[in-house]
């Protein structure tokens, strides 16, 4: 009969495999019936727990690849030592996969140029670019996920035809360049679409609590490596001028218009393909990151809402003040959920837990604040695009900051499930990609365009 030790470490084994993009559940309780019948006839004939966990791990190790990944993944444990070389099949395997991801970012680049070879100039004919440069990167991304999960070509269809829609929507729509609502769909257009990568990234799991999990940590990971592109990339152009400059030569056009925008690009299929291929790397990093920012955004807030209250200073109700609020409150937001995602859900409430809390209700209270001052410049100066969408999106996530801070609390004091709060927070989504195709699809045709 198995210890409480291991039954811990086979759920740790099988949340491992439900995280996985191309294992579904029926697999998972196929393979965990495997593992547990090893386990049982290792310990009949002598072996510990312990021991008999270890063997059954490599045994299946040889019978299924996705146990040798994950005995490779998780580096520090002791069924590290079980773990064979990759084989020929696995190296092959990767080789291919980087020509494509090479290939794709390449294409990612030359798509983001490609207006220039009709004559359109980003200073000129701004319009069109703001219409379409959505266009250029998160379809090859959402191709790559697909060739990479072998998705159905119904699935593909229905991908496709959401690319496609929105490409008619933003393009056939008579907008006011001057106008508000052209800038309000280019900004909430690569919302709508990245939720159809989501659905391309999770494939068939994208119904699963895990699956949508997947795809926020995958955001989340992505960010980290992006950004580290973006740095190593800056460095790379400094270094470049440099050197030209001391040779009497000018290149900042060409990294101005070539190097940066086409490095853009293609550092964003280079840095999911990264995500893919190096999680264990990711996964160790990601938590140091939130743990540190976590206490530091709620100390932020709480200091914000004490200096308001002891001063009596409402909120600025100018423009620039609240789109900046407004960010703040969704970086906080993706710090909460990306710091849950890297959480345990067995793991039992602890400090951290308290301070996730503190981060919530503290942007809770400031949402709040921000929603009165945004109410009060509406009353004071009426309704347009920017004032009505700037209203839609605080309500929105006011209603998440809240449940979700109720869910946490219940799941603190033990009177409800970890499980819970991670199903409300993927399920919630929908909710910023259906307001986010409002806004894009919607507003337009409300405020005649302008």
């Amino acid at each position: 009969m198995t210890t409480p030790h291991i039954e811990q470490q086979i759920e740790q084994w099988r949340e491992y495999f439900l995280r996985r993009k191309a294992v579904q559940s029926q697999d998972v309780a196929e393979l965990e019936d495997h593992l547990r019948e090893q386990i049982t006839g290792l310990e009949k004939n002598g072996l510990s727990s312990d021991e008999a966990f270890l063997v059954a791990i490599k045994r299946l190790g040889d019978l299924d690849s996705i146990s040798r990944e994950f005995a490779r993944e998780y580096s520090e444990r002791l069924w590290k030592q079980l773990v064979v070389a990759p084989s020929d099949t696995e190296a092959g395997e990767s080789r291919t996969e980087w020509m494509m991801v090479l290939g794709l970012a390449v294409l990612a680049a030359l798509l983001i140029k490609a207006p220039t070879l009709f004559g359109l100039q980003i200073d000129r004919d701004w319009g069109f670019y703001v219409r379409n440069v959505s266009f250029s990167v998160l379809p090859i991304l959402a191709g790559y996920f697909i060739w990479k999960r072998k998705l159905s070509g119904k699935f593909v269809g229905w991908v496709a035809a959401a690319f496609v829609v929105a490409a008619i929507v933003m393009n056939v729509f008579p907008f006011h360049l001057n106008g508000s609502t052209i800038g309000l769909s280019a900004l909430h257009l690569p919302i709508v679409l990245w939720f159809v990568v989501g659905v391309a990234y999770a494939g068939s799991r994208w119904r699963e609590v895990t699956g949508r999990m997947d795809f926020i940590r995958y955001t989340g990971e992505l960010f980290i490596y992006y950004a580290l592109i973006a740095l190593g990339g800056g460095v790379l152009s400094g270094f470049m001028l440099m050197i030209f400059e001391s040779i009497g030569v000018n290149i900042s056009p060409v990294i101005g218009l070539w190097v940066i925008p086409c490095g853009a690009a293609g550092a964003v299929i280079i840095a999911s393909w990264l995500v893919e291929a190096k999680k264990s790397v990711i996964e160790n990093m990601a938590p140091v990151l939130t743990r540190l920012f976590t206490p530091l955004f709620a100390l932020v807030l709480l200091v914000f809402l004490t200096t308001m209250v002891w001063t009596g200073n409402g909120v600025n109700v100018a423009r620039d003040v609240l789109i900046g609020f407004d960010l703040l409150l969704v970086v906080v937001l993706g710090l909460f959920v990306y710091s849950m995602s890297a959480r345990s859900p067995q793991a039992k409430p602890g400090m951290s837990d308290i301070l996730q809390i503190i981060l919530l209700v503290s942007a809770l209270l400031a949402d709040a604040v921000a929603l009165w001052a945004i109410a009060s410049r509406i009353s004071e100066l009426g309704w347009t695009p920017n004032r009505v969408a700037a209203l839609g999106e605080n309500i929105i996530l006011l209603v998440n900051l809240a449940w979700s801070s109720v869910l946490y609390l219940k799941f603190f004091r033990k009177q409800g499930t970890f499980a819970e709060l991670e199903k409300w927070q993927t399920q919630y989504i929908a909710v910023y990609a259906t307001w986010a195709m409002i806004v894009v699809a919607l507003f337009p045709l409300l405020f005649g365009f302008r």
